[in-house]
């Protein structure tokens, strides 16, 4: 769009004059604000009145061409600091311009390229712009793609020897068919895997560490390869079906991880920003596994090596993720917390309590949460002396003595919150019997005692988790799907 013309009247050379001088007036007094960020700040506006002599010795200044270097604002973009200044030259329409002047020297060439690669690591705004924990975990993720991405060396070349590409053992045709087939299984079991999809928000920090366990099962069985070549198609099939599985957990959980450390509504920057880190990592990995494979090392000791650094790297970089959802693992460490001390710890105290060699999976945990009611009650003795207690509430608790386990039932009507609250009661049983066992004390009389103490304490325990930060969601402590149904009179 071309610009449009502006048309010179008689007085419009003093009307430029008079906007000039006003302007610089205005910014002639000392500021009172502080530039901060990349905002514009003006002095206080100056009143100038017609025929003052300030206005006309200016104009004076300006008609004469004097480098008054009036100052008209200051400006800071990403740390640079310039000044805004009326040029002591007309243009060739005989009008001055506005003239940027550097408020610093030129910086450094290396303060240029590490600004260049903070582009490429770092989120705009850091530090503000994330939580507190994004960089010791940013660090251990980077480490653990380096030992990845210089084990992935050491894997592709004994593939390679065992399927005969270096030794010529096999026709390119073949070798060609047993990749691509090797390949398509490690796709038929992601697919398969994905299908667990919602398990992986419960307990997405044990799982993203058992997916690089797999991981490294899978670079095992696939350097396995080297000893037996002639099973190089099914220990390969069976390999690339393990890594596939432990890709689709590693790629579920990780929006979560990054969903947690972006604190100005920027996950797709941090999801970028950490990418990135993990492919700058994992280049510099294997360049340096090509130049150590020159020198003929030990495969086995360099795996030994690689995977150590590895598993090492992702169980720190998991222990340095901090989520404020209160999954299994978490719920358990805040309500013991609170019975023992009544106070609920903090997000980063929680998280750092939290186990993460409990998978899932595991079923030798002390706590069943929406139990089926034959692995509850055995005998309906206990059944009948246990309901009285629990008319008022749409869950009942009890526990199995031959199993040793707490099991919380849920009935049809419970909601949200009434599974949480039986949770909640069923660590307060289970305190009451882990300090009472070798006494030998009549459950009932715990059972009792559990309930009055929940009746009293649920309610500041949420408070306080509330006050901590914590977002406390049934969804997330994987309840059971069994509904206790109480009779209905005929």
């Amino acid at each position: 769009m071309a610009p449009i013309p502006f048309k010179q009247g008689a007085n419009s050379s003093a009307l430029v004059r008079e906007a000039v001088t006003r302007a610089t007036l205005a910014t002639s007094a000392p500021a009172t604000e502080q530039i901060h960020g990349a905002e514009v700040r003006f002095g206080p506006p100056v009143k100038i009145l017609a025929g003052d002599a300030t206005s006309a010795k200016v104009e004076k200044g300006l008609d004469l061409g004097l480098d008054l270097a009036s100052v008209l604002c200051w400006e800071e973009v990403e740390g640079r600091k310039w000044r805004y200044v009326v040029d002591s030259d007309k243009n060739a329409r005989g009008v001055r311009s506005v003239k940027a002047v550097a408020m610093q020297n030129p910086a450094p060439p290396i303060e240029d390229v590490v600004s260049f690669i903070r582009s490429f690591v770092v989120p705009e705004g850091f530090p503000d712009s994330v939580t507190p924990s994004f960089v010791p975990y940013m660090s251990w993720r980077a480490l653990k793609h380096f030992f990845g991405g210089a084990m992935g060396v050491i894997t592709t070349q004994t593939l390679l020897r065992s399927v005969g590409v270096c030794q010529n053992r096999a026709a390119s045709g073949a070798v060609a068919i047993n990749w691509i087939l090797k390949d398509g299984a490690g796709r038929i079991g992601k697919m398969i895997f994905a299908r667990q999809g919602r398990k992986f928000d419960y307990d997405l920090k044990q799982l993203r560490f058992s997916a690089d366990l797999l991981l490294e099962l899978g670079a095992g069985i696939e350097l396995a390869t080297a000893a037996a070549p002639q099973l190089f198609l099914p220990m390969a099939c069976l390999a690339n079906v393990i890594k596939n599985v432990a890709v689709v957990t590693s790629t579920s959980t990780r929006t979560p991880i990054y969903k947690s450390y972006a604190r100005a509504e920027n996950i797709g920057d941090v999801t970028a920003k950490g990418e990135c880190v993990g492919n700058l990592a994992d280049l510099m990995g294997t360049g340096m596994s090509i130049m150590i494979s020159k020198h003929n090392p030990s495969i086995a000791a360099s795996f030994a090596v690689f995977s150590f650094g590895y598993l090492f790297s992702s169980y720190k970089e998991v222990k340095n993720v901090v989520l404020n959802t209160l999954n299994r693992a978490r719920f358990t460490v805040a309500v013991d917390s609170f019975i023992r001390t009544g106070y609920v710890p903090s997000l980063k105290e929680g998280n750092s309590k939290e186990n993460i060699f409990s998978p899932p999976w595991e079923r030798h945990t002390s706590v069943v949460l929406g139990s089926r009611f034959g692995d509850a009650f055995q005998e309906p003795a206990s059944f009948l002396a246990t309901k009285p207690l629990f008319e008022s509430e749409r869950y009942m608790v009890t526990y199995n003595q031959s199993k040793d386990k707490i099991y919380a039932l849920l009935k049809d009507q419970a909601k949200s919150d009434d599974i949480l609250k039986a949770a909640f009661h069923a660590h307060v049983l289970l305190h009451f019997i882990n300090s009472t066992k070798q006494r030998g004390m009549d459950f009932t009389v715990q059972l009792v005692e559990s309930c009055k103490v929940v009746s009293s304490s649920y309610g500041a325990f949420k408070n306080k988790a509330h006050e901590q930060g914590w977002i406390i969601s049934d969804a997330l402590l994987n309840p059971g799907r069994a509904r206790f149904c109480a009779l209905k009179e005929q």
